[in-house]
């Protein structure tokens, strides 16, 4: 391999928020979705030249900035998309936020899927939204849409709908029937779609990442499309993402909704921004080969070695694996692996039943997810 995926720098006594939560202790954190590989090269070195500029003043997207992004999608989707269209924020969770705002009113219903990512139910709330959720149906060995669910829970005060695309914490990739049922869903009952698709460069499986907005004009004039290259570049400290919206009069709703509320992208921001998008494919795909390997290399370990905890269907992308532990009947599974040693995420945060779901964060050297999955398997047996 060209770069080193195999070593990590020290992050304990750093700023790092995914190791501060355990100083102190000896637990490996494997909670938060960051990961713990150095940015790429490339980013890095882009860094370096802005700080060496020395001046830090407020920040616009330069057209270098603009054309990278432009040029991915294209790229990547075949995605043609008129720069007026990009609206650059802080951060993916201030998005769904900034959204819930902009196309809900008090006591309005936001739908989504669940279990999901928690910020799909904490932002309408936060403005005095109501959160919907449907439960994702297990059939098959796979996560499917409950349709019927879905249309149940529609009601006149229903006006937006949030999707996870790919999807958080069950890293499910939706097929494109899938995608345009749910647009149809959205333009029959008037629903605006924000489509939050921070993972979408982070499959891991031979399968297409479609963007929502291509799925037809109808679909494309109610869509607000949330991206960044936090989550596939290591860069989410640099809080830089972007909103995709085609419709005008979306894009200024949306606008107005972030007036005198949200920061502006840094300076370090938009020149991470920059390189990722333009400069790192090469980074990117190594990444992708690291990850797949450290995917089954877990598959295959929970089979073995982690009795009492399955995974349910498959890892198709992100670097999060959603593990059922029901089975070995813990009130506080999060409190009984910390105890042994290994920091994961709860499920019941991302809208599971308490005691049922956990997440692992495997995007880390091969050494760290074996010592990682070392631990659990001692604090499954300290149960017999």
């Amino acid at each position: 391999m060209k770069f080193d995926f195999e070593t990590s720098p020290e992050r304990l006594g750093t700023d790092s928020q995914k190791w501060q939560k355990y100083a102190g202790r000896d637990i490996l954190p494997m909670w938060v979705a960051d990961m713990d590989f150095k940015s790429s090269p490339a980013i890095l070195q882009a860094l370096h030249a802005r700080v060496d500029h020395g001046v830090f003043g407020y920040a616009r997207p330069t057209k270098a900035t603009i054309d990278a992004v432009v040029g991915a999608m294209q790229r990547r989707y075949g995605w043609t998309i008129d720069p007026a269209w990009i609206v650059w924020l802080p951060g993916l969770v201030c998005g769904l936020n900034v959204t819930a705002q902009a196309f809900a009113e008090p006591d309005d219903e936001v739908l989504t899927l669940a279990p999901i990512y928690p910020p799909f139910m904490s932002a309408p709330k936060n403005s005095a939204r109501k959160s919907v959720q449907v439960p994702l149906l297990l059939q098959n060995g796979r996560w499917e849409i409950d349709w019927s669910a879905l249309e149940t829970a529609v009601t006149p005060r229903t006006k937006l709908f949030l999707l996870c695309s790919p999807h958080n914490p069950v890293a499910r990739v939706w097929r494109r029937e899938e995608l345009v049922r749910l647009g149809e869903f959205c333009v029959r009952h008037n629903l605006v779609l924000c489509s939050d698709e921070i993972h979408c460069d982070l499959i891991l499986d031979d399968l297409p990442h479609i963007p929502t907005a291509l799925l037809g004009e109808a679909l494309a004039q109610r869509s607000i499309t949330l991206m960044a290259p936090s989550k596939t570049y290591n860069v989410p400290g640099l809080g830089t993402s972007f909103a995709i919206i085609p419709d005008k009069t979306l894009r200024a709703q949306f606008v107005r909704a972030t007036a005198g509320i949200v920061a502006e992208v840094t300076t370090l921001g938009f020149a991470a921004c920059e390189s990722a998008y333009r400069d790192c494919e090469d980074w990117r795909q190594e990444l992708l080969a690291t990850l797949r390997g450290n995917r089954d290399y877990l598959i295959d370990f929970v089979k073995t070695e982690l009795p009492g905890v399955s995974i349910d269907a498959p890892i198709e992308a992100t670097y999060l694996a959603w593990l059922n532990v029901r089975a070995l009947n813990l009130s506080d599974p999060i409190a009984h692996f910390e105890t042994h040693g290994v920091g994961l995420s709860d499920g019941a945060f991302f809208g599971a039943p308490k005691g049922h779901y956990v997440r692992l964060n495997f995007g880390c050297p091969r050494s760290t997810l074996i010592e990682g999955l070392r631990r659990m398997k001692n604090a499954i047996a300290a149960l017999a």
